[in-house]
């Protein structure tokens, strides 16, 4: 799935991380796409936790070179701002966001869509990396992986409750 040549690499100096999630949704890939090709809807799949705020005006549809800026808090009491550029798009195949300002050093975001045996299966591949070398390995370690993984699983629980009540 990863489309070679077209995606950015961390510098190979910096401590990279990958996570990668994959989900099926019993849904056309057409109604898939059209949730996630708007987006105002990133909203609904991100955690209250975050208090993610779209601080951009935003079109009805992403296109490639699309600037979104946000604020979310990082810890309590301390929000900042990100912003992410559509870098890639291929209509009802795959989208990539990259961060352009924000908590990482380095951060891209693969969404890939394809239809397998009437579903609809999204994988999301996110290479990151963060500031602070040895200190930010730890933050990571400590605080960060975890977040990450906990952002995905409610991103997860609220696709499914949106797509099953459909």
């Amino acid at each position: 799935m990863p489309h070679s040549g077209r995606v950015r690499i961390p510098p190979e100096t910096m401590k990279s991380y990958t996570l990668d999630q994959c989900q099926r949704l019993p849904v056309s890939l057409g109604e898939a796409w059209e949730f996630f090709s708007k987006p105002g809807n990133l909203q609904a799949i991100t955690p209250d936790w975050l208090d993610f705020r779209i601080e951009s005006s935003l079109p009805d549809r992403m296109y490639p070179g699309l600037i979104i800026t946000y604020k979310i808090r990082i810890f309590p009491g301390i929000r900042i701002a990100w912003v992410t550029e559509i870098t890639h798009l291929d209509e009802g195949e795959f989208f990539v966001d990259e961060q352009r300002f924000g908590p990482y050093k380095f951060w891209q975001h693969q969404h890939h869509f394809r239809e397998v045996n009437g579903v609809t299966e999204i994988r999301d591949i996110v290479h990151y990396g963060l500031p602070f070398g040895p200190i930010g390995r730890f933050i990571h370690w400590l605080i960060v992986r975890r977040q990450l993984r906990e952002i995905f699983q409610f991103r997860e629980r609220a696709l499914q409750e949106k797509f099953n009540a459909a």
